[in-house]
């Protein structure tokens, strides 16, 4: 069996054998896997995304599991591959899964994971973080001073925008979007304005309330309203975030035309996916209006960014880190394996993927159960009674 060179071996007497792609943070998830008799093989082939031959030389003669990144390629190459070696599941280490063939792991009776219910609080910090950022130029103050261009004190140095009292706008009002807004809000006590297609009570309720506790005690109260339409949003917000699902109906969700609706000095964030913006379009937006600021977590074709970007100092851009804390991270390697354990071992499949905190307990054994598995109706998986 061909290998890519540097695999690090865990329990080389495991009954299942079982492949990462990529070295994982944390070794719990490790230790999980060893526990229940699975021999564990890391890759540590130094190439940043692994393609798709490297893979299949990953996986070899026998193969009864792989976790991977959304940064590969999983068709109907890499699942043919894995069923002829005996592999039953494959998981993204990843809540996302727009790198993955759904259908083309059906046709092999592959069950795919991914790992939702761990990445909400950290990835809103994110958004809120880069809102912070963009709001008060802090990277184009940091660049400057680093510079050794500052001489002291002006009233117009990095004059940025004040938060408080402004309307924060969201689009894509799920788990993420509404933790952001509850940041937001609660934070830096800004008025909130949302765009989803489903009403979000919970957050509506939050916004009410704290309005009242600033009422009771001699503040203006915060407001919230649901917008009829996401131009509403991008109309009224002084500071809008996109949280929405990436598919046909939100490619290019904003574009030039939506842009050009937005207020002049508006600030946008995206730490969704790269594609709901045209960045093409974005680019010449932050050209010709050197005041709207954006801040970018994820871009239309990662690893790259489109020409001109890099050079736009009303551009903040981090290389998709919104997960990028150690306990999310370690959290997410964990229901990774537990994916592929699960499907490996014969169990049944989590009641809910987002309430995965029995998972997350370091003090205890996990439930023996998949996590997450989101083709498990597509293949008839049970479901846990747990």
């Amino acid at each position: 069996m061909a290998k890519p060179v540097a695999i690090e071996v865990y329990n080389p007497n495991g009954k299942y054998r079982v492949v990462s792609t990529k070295p994982m943070p944390g070794t719990r998830w490790i230790n999980l896997l060893v526990d229940q008799g699975c021999r564990v093989e890391i890759c540590h082939l130094k190439k940043t995304i692994l393609s798709v031959e490297d893979i299949i030389d990953l996986i070899g003669d026998k193969c009864d599991g792989v976790i991977g990144q959304l940064t590969e390629d999983w068709g109907e190459t890499l699942f043919s591959a894995l069923s002829k070696a005996g592999g039953k599941a494959f998981s993204n280490m990843a809540v996302g899964y727009n790198n993955v063939d759904v259908e083309a792991a059906n046709k092999y009776g592959i069950a795919v994971g991914n790992t939702p219910g761990v990445l909400t609080e950290t990835t809103a910090e994110l958004a809120a973080s880069l809102s912070l950022a963009a709001a008060r130029r802090i990277v184009e103050a940091d660049a400057f001073m680093r510079g050794g261009l500052y001489e002291g004190w002006l009233p117009h140095l990095f004059v940025g925008n004040l938060l408080k009292g402004q309307t924060v706008g969201v689009i894509g009002a799920g788990r993420i979007g509404s933790a952001y807004a509850r940041m937001m809000v609660e934070g830096f006590k800004m008025n909130l304005i949302y765009f989803d297609l489903y009403q979000s009570t919970r957050l509506e309720k939050f916004v009410t309330a704290y309005g009242q506790f600033l009422k009771a005690n001699g503040e203006q109260p915060v407001t919230w309203k649901r917008a009829s339409s996401m131009e509403e949003v991008l109309r009224e917000a002084d500071l809008i975030s996109l949280h929405p699902v990436l598919d046909k109906t939100t490619y290019h969700l904003v574009n030039k035309e939506r842009l050009a609706i937005m207020k002049k000095e508006a600030i946008l964030v995206n730490c969704s996916r790269g594609p709901v913006i045209d960045e093409a379009a974005l680019v010449d937006h932050l050209r010709e209006n050197p005041m709207f600021r954006v801040g970018l977590d994820v871009f239309e074709e990662e690893p790259f960014m489109k020409p001109g970007l890099a050079d736009m100092k009303n551009a903040i851009v981090v290389p998709h880190i919104a997960s990028a804390s150690k306990w999310t991270r370690e959290g997410m390697a964990t229901l990774a394996a537990l994916n592929v354990l699960g499907r490996v071992k014969g169990y049944p499949i989590w009641n809910d993927p987002n309430r995965v905190d029995p998972f997350l307990n370091e003090n205890a054994s996990p439930p023996n159960a998949s996590p997450s598995i989101v083709n498990s109706k597509a293949l008839g998986l049970p479901v846990s009674k747990l």
